[in-house]
């Protein structure tokens, strides 16, 4: 999966300003500049889930581990999901390779690297509008009016047969899943960039999985210093004796958040019959006044349709899920991290379901008009269309 280098003779996009008191500007999303970064940032709010320890350790090594952040049940049963949306059998391991459609290049190398192209299901969502999640988001961004994104699942069985990644031609510059930065880091000033994953699973050395190298974070400084002046922007290279590589332990329900900065990837899977089972969930600074971005989030959430933040969500190409089942249901801060609410508006903070749960007053949106009511509560299928 490439991702080309950063095109500097395009015209600079506008910055949408995100609606917290700490000044973080946007253009997509994704990437945010601010006036420091996330790892000098000096907090001006307590922290919630984090520890003094926690933090420290965010800030010096580019991430932090939320033990628990959901229900280890929890986490097992969308790992249930995974393996049933995908129609394979976590007993017959010969289920995990029979031959399916692919509709270019990029949706085999997706099948490679194990994403499952499910995007909104309740149990997704269940995760997203956590309360532990999102205070620990609130805790690296020292930030409360956040987005969560509407990403996808990894299921990395074996890389064997057609999953092998021997079969994706390997490149010399750009997007590496071994060992990569999310960020261009060559630019004189780096965008701030949050990602994370909920383990689903437990990790095994052999299975593969995250890996990150954060002294090189510690030291990026001091690092590029020496760097050739036309090194990769996305993919370092270091000496691994001197910049190791780890793989942090994880455990069903935990959270790991990383720091754009951090260099990362997903590790082989060199095992018999294990999988590697993850949740993709990150949170951001709300764009509010980006209301073409805020529409899209709210249209992809209410009709099931695959996000446009990322040209790598490509949809499942057997049965898309607008066919399988109903708009999830958002609690109140569940309706905020997607955008249907707004952050300023204070009604439906009492724990009632400001998407429409029986029993809560209907809350506003970030236009000012009434929460429309949920499908899916009595049973109804959502308005949903395929893409």
């Amino acid at each position: 999966m490439t991702t080309p280098a950063p095109d500097r003779s395009r015209p600079r996009p506008r910055l949408h300003r995100a609606v917290s008191d700490r000044p973080y500007f946007s253009a997509d999303g994704e990437s945010y500049l601010a006036q420091t970064t996330l790892r000098e940032l000096t907090k001006t709010r307590p922290l919630r889930v984090l520890s003094e320890e926690d933090f420290a350790h965010w800030q010096t090594y580019g991430y932090v581990i939320v033990r628990e952040a959901v229900p280890a049940e929890a986490a097992r049963r969308l790992l249930d999901f995974t393996w049933d949306f995908q129609g394979l059998d976590p007993d017959r391991p010969d289920s995990w390779y029979e031959d399916r459609p692919f509709r270019s290049e990029l949706d085999r190398q997706l099948h490679v690297y194990g994403f499952v192209e499910a995007y909104h299901h309740q149990l997704l969502w269940d995760n997203r509008q956590a309360q532990r999640v999102y205070d620990a988001f609130v805790d690296v961004w020292d930030c409360e009016e956040l987005w969560v994104t509407q990403d996808r699942l990894n299921l990395n069985p074996p890389n064997i047969r057609n999953r092998d990644r021997a079969l994706i031609e390997p490149t010399d510059r750009g997007f590496d899943i071994e060992l990569h930065w999310d960020i261009d880091t060559t630019l004189g000033v780096p965008p701030q960039r949050v990602q994370g994953i909920i383990a689903l699973n437990d990790t095994r050395p052999e299975s593969g999985g995250f890996q990150c190298c954060p002294e090189l974070f510690r030291r990026f400084e001091e690092w590029k210093v020496g760097a050739p002046a036309d090194r990769d922007p996305l993919r370092p290279a270091v000496d691994r004796t001197e910049y190791p590589v780890l793989r942090p332990d994880l455990h069903p329900g935990d959270l790991l958040i990383w720091n754009g900065l951090l260099a990362h990837g997903v590790a082989r899977n060199t095992s018999r019959d294990q999988v590697r089972a993850v949740q993709y969930l990150s949170m951001m600074p709300a764009l509010e006044e980006h209301e073409r971005l805020r529409r899209s989030r709210v249209d992809a959430w209410r009709h099931l349709r695959t996000p446009r933040w990322n040209r790598t969500l490509v949809g499942d190409p057997v049965r898309h899920e607008s066919e399988r089942y109903p708009t999830a249901t958002l609690n109140a801060l569940g309706s905020r991290l997607l955008g249907l609410t707004s952050w300023s508006d204070t009604s439906g903070t009492d724990g009632t379901d400001s998407a429409g749960g029986a029993g809560g007053s209907r809350a506003r949106t970030a236009t000012g008009t009434a929460a429309p009511t949920v499908p899916g509560q009595s049973g109804e299928p959502a308005c949903a269309v395929s893409v």
